[in-house]
């Protein structure tokens, strides 16, 4: 029989032993590197939103994300849509619902609670949820313009209460916006609403008899209605934005050292727009979110606001441009509503006023 042959403890070892010697001879494999392009974050806002391009691009180099954003038409169009789609969010952020929807916005719940350490450097007037799920990021007071030229020309004084509207001199001179289709005609009835209390119909139908045109949007009433305008339409008189007036020198073709517009911005003449931004609930890049929202009102962004979008920075510590300093103007005691008591009347307040005004 041919002997059976056992291997020894020691030869096996060896073998063990070359073994480990071969491999570690072996070189290491190189890892491979896992992708890190940049996190896209999308805002989703209304039609009116402008920023510099380079405001956006040193946010997205100092956080490697790309901004992406998502205009869906007016203010009440965008929050309509963010309600909707609130269980699977279309963006990340919510940018542009203002002081006369705000309420709807909480109710609705689509937002999360985000207190963002930027918040010491914004006015606490501003502040209008004390659940930080809605933070102010600018303001705008929407207020009569008119043409200065033509009450100088005409030798007319120039109106400073909601009274001397209705007055026979005025007659055929205003032009403001449906407030069911235009939100500065909508804030333009919540001042009066706020000034005449249950007799703004009454105020109203006295404007109606005194021949006011109402039109659907901004973009008509101040381009084709409005007398300083390009249009250079009938009426003097418009319902716009008190920093309008620094608009009209920005944009001139021809270098201006004075508006030829001017606001009336006295006593309860205006209302006070303040838009605010929220991190929209169940969004996938909460973190980044954050850092938008920061970014939105750090001084960099707010001072980059009043050239693009004509609004004022919440931001105190934020520098106005100089053409902002010498022709916008900025009411001091603007009409007072809460944003709360808006909601609760803002859709039976407009169908009034359309049946009045028929």
């Amino acid at each position: 029989m041919k002997p059976t042959f056992y291997p020894s403890r020691t030869s096996g070892l060896c073998l063990l032993l070359f073994t480990l010697i071969l491999a570690s001879c072996a070189p290491t494999p190189t890892p491979v590197p896992t992708p890190t392009g940049p996190q896209t974050i999308t805002i989703l806002t209304h039609d009116s939103f402008t920023i510099s391009k380079d405001t956006i691009t040193a946010f997205e180099t100092a956080n490697n994300a790309k901004v992406a954003f998502l205009q869906s038409g007016d203010a009440g169009a965008v929050l309509n849509q963010a309600i909707l789609t609130k269980d699977a969010p279309l963006a990340d952020i919510l940018f542009g619902v203002d002081n006369t929807f705000l309420s709807r916005a909480l109710d609705a719940d689509i937002f999360e609670a985000y207190q963002s350490p930027a918040l010491t450097d914004v006015s606490a007037e501003y502040i209008l949820d004390d659940t930080y799920r809605a933070l102010p990021v600018d303001y705008g007071d929407v207020c009569i313009n008119y043409d200065k030229n033509y009450f100088t020309e005409n030798n007319l004084t120039v109106p400073q209460t909601f009274e001397d509207l209705a007055k026979p001199e005025y007659k055929d001179l205003l032009v403001v916006e449906d407030p069911s289709t235009s939100s500065p005609g909508l804030a333009f009835l919540l001042a009066t609403r706020a000034h005449f209390g249950d007799d703004y119909l009454t105020y109203w139908q006295s404007l109606k008899a005194n021949s006011v045109v109402v039109v659907d949007g901004w973009e008509t009433a101040y381009y084709t209605n409005f007398s300083a305008s390009s249009g250079k339409g009938p009426q003097p008189m418009v319902v716009s934005y008190a920093s309008s007036p620094a608009a009209e020198v920005f944009f001139a073709s021809t270098p201006l050292t004075e508006s030829p517009t001017a606001s009336i911005v006295a006593s309860d003449m205006c209302f006070r727009q303040i838009e605010f931004v929220g991190i929209l609930k169940n969004t996938p890049n909460k973190v980044l979110a954050q850092k938008f929202v920061d970014y939105m009102l750090s001084q960099k962004f707010q001072e980059d606001m009043p050239l693009n979008m004509f609004v004022y920075p919440t931001n105190k510590n934020s520098k106005l441009p100089d053409v902002f300093v010498k022709y916008a103007d900025v009411a001091e005691n603007p009409a007072a509503l809460s944003y709360s008591e808006i909601a609760k009347n803002r859709d039976a307040w407009i169908e009034a006023w359309t049946e009045a005004m028929k």
